[in-house]
């Protein structure tokens, strides 16, 4: 029994020696350099992996969104439950990784105007990602960039606002039609994703 017990303790040894990466005597031990060149080609796979986990979490995430919103013109785009200011509402889409919506032709206006309808009829304005708080006049989205597409309520000859009123929100009251607002007003918003 004893010597059982020796042989396997000493098949074990055997076994751990060799699985730790320890030389045994009758191979030649692998260079450093080449340990090396190898390790760093497993930490480059590891990397690899990881990219690919985290861009499915990503899709997952997405597609939890898309679910909840809507989808059109290869983005989801997600109402807000609640109210805010428009640099937190900005700061929310973003924090969930999208942006505030921005319509770039009047089909992408009238999809955010009817999902808007059917998800949150009682409310009036929500806020959508074209300010001019930069410069007066000149509308840009959120990512800086010029805006090519306008839909203001001309009835009311917005915009109005001056430098007074440098957000814009789509408004439900006037059909999808947007008018400028005071920043610092409490809206819901329209978070929209891209969908890769």
């Amino acid at each position: 029994m004893a010597q059982s017990r020796l042989l396997l303790l000493a098949i074990c040894f055997s076994v751990l020696q060799s699985g730790c990466g320890l030389p045994s005597r009758s191979k030649k031990a692998v260079p450093a350099r080449q340990r090396a060149t190898e390790d760093e080609d497993m930490r480059t796979q590891i990397d690899k992996l990881w990219q690919e986990v985290n861009s499915l979490k990503e899709m997952q995430a997405l597609q939890t969104v898309c679910l909840r919103g809507i989808k059109a013109h290869r983005k989801c785009y997600l109402l807000s439950e609640q109210a805010k200011h428009y640099h937190e509402a900005n700061e929310d889409c973003i924090a969930q990784g999208g942006t505030l919506a921005i319509p770039r032709d009047i089909s992408q206006n009238d999809e955010l105007t009817d999902y808007v309808k059917r998800s949150a009829a009682a409310s009036k304005d929500f806020w959508i990602g074209i300010t001019d708080i930069v410069k007066e006049g000149q509308y840009v989205d959120v990512n800086s960039l010029p805006v090519a597409f306008f839909h203001w309520d001309r009835s009311k000859r917005e915009p109005t606002g001056g430098k007074r009123e440098s957000c814009v929100a789509l408004s439900l009251a006037a059909q999808g039609k947007w008018h400028d607002e005071v920043c610092r007003s409490q809206k819901k918003y329209i978070c929209e994703y891209l969908i890769p």
